[in-house]
């Protein structure tokens, strides 16, 4: 250990006061700087004690305490261009916002806006009423609430109606979605008893007339949104389960997921279910999320039966659960997008993603490709290839996209060093790797601009 180096480490305030750090007091805070110095000389005085190092300079221990600082004070939240191959991608959040939302969202966010007031009135309102009328309006329901996401929507609606008592649903319709959550789960947890009925592949009508008795509150159907079963199989459908619920005085609930408002097929996109339909055949409370297929932010919507969301505003876990200010603002605005659907594929960008055309996604490959050559250099090799994109978010199971997709490979980096590499630039540019290659599906990218990249 060498005691002298120890002695010759400056003090706090010795290091608050060097001229190179007066900078750095004046934007953040002299604690804040102190902290980041007090945590640069301990970690250096256990490397001297240790052995492991002299003593540094003093203009090094500033450019420490600096380069900690900087660390510090970097956001966390950065942007990240989606190359991934999916398009609703969960893990960076999912639909991509329009300009409409997001410019309303940035209102709602810069000073008060009329979140429970009536404007008229000067009286309390609900904030619901924000968006039930676009959401009644575009789906036939009577009535609609929002909640923060869609297993909010699922957990409050059944804690609401059926609250200890039994909940029927098909077996093969207990699914798990990302994160190891699973609707089974979500059901106890709302305090209902689970009731399944019929087998993984099969389900019949007979099964649910079966299982329904005295005790029954929900017959519950939930829509497989991230995979599919196929072969020998046999499910309900809605205007069945509509029949027997009415037979029995059960209301059915269908969990759709991904809550498409407009029929798919429409742009060349694979046949969904869309929230009217589930209504039109006799779903009485439908739930969906806003940031899948519906192209919003994150929000659980409850649509349906008038009666049936008048029970669920009164539960006190609509308080706990309700969506928040600027939620309902980018909502409402994305909802309004829908009121001119010539225009819709636009402006919404997850559907203008989704029906996308290929020779669009190709010319933007073709410029991407030139772009990254001359930033990466001769030591990279970059190739245009044929791919496929798939929805994501739990949409569209097993239903893939055509894409034109970068592959790249250098000669002295591996596929998992690029990858990184790209993540840690400015923007972050999300990939993904397969057979030792870096792909970067241009579906989702915009032009190669979106690729100006620093990398570290």
């Amino acid at each position: 250990m060498d005691k002298n180096a120890l002695r010759g480490l400056p003090s706090i305030d010795e290091l608050l006061r060097a001229s190179e750090l007066n900078m750095a007091v004046s934007t953040s805070s002299a604690a804040l700087v102190a902290e980041c110095a007090r945590a640069v000389l301990d970690e250096i005085r256990s490397a001297i004690i240790s052995g492991k190092r002299g003593g540094p300079g003093r203009d090094e221990i500033i450019a420490m305490t600096i380069e900690r600082l900087s660390f510090l004070l970097k956001p966390s939240v950065r942007r990240v261009i989606n190359a991934s191959g999916t398009i609703l991608h969960t893990n960076i959040g999912r639909a991509v916002l329009s300009d409409e939302a997001a410019d309303a969202i940035a209102l709602a966010a810069s000073g008060n806006m009329n979140l429970e007031i009536d404007l008229a009135t000067g009286e309390r309102g609900e904030r619901d009423s924000l968006v039930e009328g676009l959401i009644k309006r575009l789906t036939g329901a009577e009535a609609a609430a929002v909640v923060n996401n869609n297993a909010a929507a699922v957990l409050l609606a059944l804690n609401t109606l059926s609250e200890g008592m039994e909940v029927v649903i098909s077996r093969g319709e207990l699914v798990e979605i990302g994160g190891s959550f699973r609707l089974p789960e979500i059901i106890r947890k709302s305090g209902c008893i689970l009731m399944e009925v019929g087998a993984t592949n099969r389900t019949l009508p007979l099964d649910y007339e079966a299982a329904i008795n005295a005790n029954t509150a929900i017959i519950l159907k939930a829509h497989t949104s991230n995979y599919r079963i196929i072969g020998f199989t046999s499910d309900v459908g809605l205007k069945e389960l509509s029949s027997i619920g009415k037979r029995h005085g059960v209301p059915l609930i269908e969990d759709l997921g991904s809550g498409s408002l407009v029929d798919l097929s429409i742009y060349g996109l694979p046949k969904e279910p869309t929230v009217r339909e589930s209504i039109e055949e006799g779903a009485d409370l439908v739930t969906f999320s806003g940031d899948k297929l519906l192209g919003g932010p994150q929000a659980g919507i409850i649509a349906g039966k008038k009666e049936l969301i008048d029970k669920i505003r009164k539960n006190h876990l609509k308080r706990a659960l309700r969506a928040d200010k600027l939620t309902l603002a980018g909502l409402e605005a994305t909802l309004r997008l829908y009121l001119n659907p010539e225009r819709l594929a636009d402006k919404l960008p997850a559907l203008r993603y989704m029906a996308r055309p290929l020779s669009e996604i190709e010319k933007a490959a073709v410029e991407a490709r030139v772009y990254l050559e001359n930033v990466l250099g001769p030591d990279y090799s970059i190739t245009i290839e044929d791919n496929e994109t798939q929805i994501g978010g739990g949409s569209l199971p097993g239903r893939l996209l055509p894409t034109k997709a970068l592959a790249i490979v250098s000669g002295s980096k591996g596929a998992q060093e690029i990858f990184t590499a790209l993540l840690s630039g400015e923007p972050a540019i999300l990939g993904r790797i397969n057979r030792d290659r870096v792909i970067l599906d241009m579906r989702t990218v915009d032009s190669a601009r979106d690729l100006a990249l620093k990398m570290k």
